[in-house]
């Protein structure tokens, strides 16, 4: 965990940013069999292909998977009580992914803090991947 404090930001603080380094095939293999998403649009360059597409795409869920990094870098996981995507375009191979966050809200409810973060995934050209949010309570 780092040193920025999610209880004392303000709205419009940003989470230091993640930055990726680029998406290669052995990452969309482990993923694969990991999370048993074996569908060849993922891992099969010739099926890709034949879709229409340049080359294999990053599993959507693995995308994702680097927003909730990005937030427990920073965050308690038992105080994310909320965590919501949309999923924009397709992460290509080969294509490099910065995570980001932004306080939207803060309140407090009950006695405890609760902060909403917009996220978002983008690639290097701006591209946004991912968009989403997550609700972070702490019992302060």
């Amino acid at each position: 965990m780092s040193d920025w404090d999610y209880s004392i930001a303000e709205i419009g603080d940003q989470l230091p940013p993640l930055t990726l380094r680029p998406i290669n095939q052995d990452d969309l293999v482990l993923y694969a069999n990991a999370s048993g998403d074996q569908n060849p649009i993922h891992i099969n360059q010739n099926f890709a292909k034949k879709s229409g597409l340049p080359n294999v795409i990053a599993h959507g869920m693995l995308i994702m998977s680097y927003l909730g990094r990005l937030l427990t870098n920073f965050i308690p996981q038992s105080s994310i009580k909320n965590f919501t995507v949309q999923f924009s375009n397709m992460t290509h191979l080969n294509q490099q992914v910065i995570c980001t966050g932004k306080v939207l809200e803060k309140d407090s409810i009950d006695g405890k803090e609760v902060v909403t973060i917009s996220l978002k995934v983008e690639d290097l050209q701006g591209e946004k991947k991912i968009i989403g949010q997550a609700i972070i309570n702490s019992d302060l």
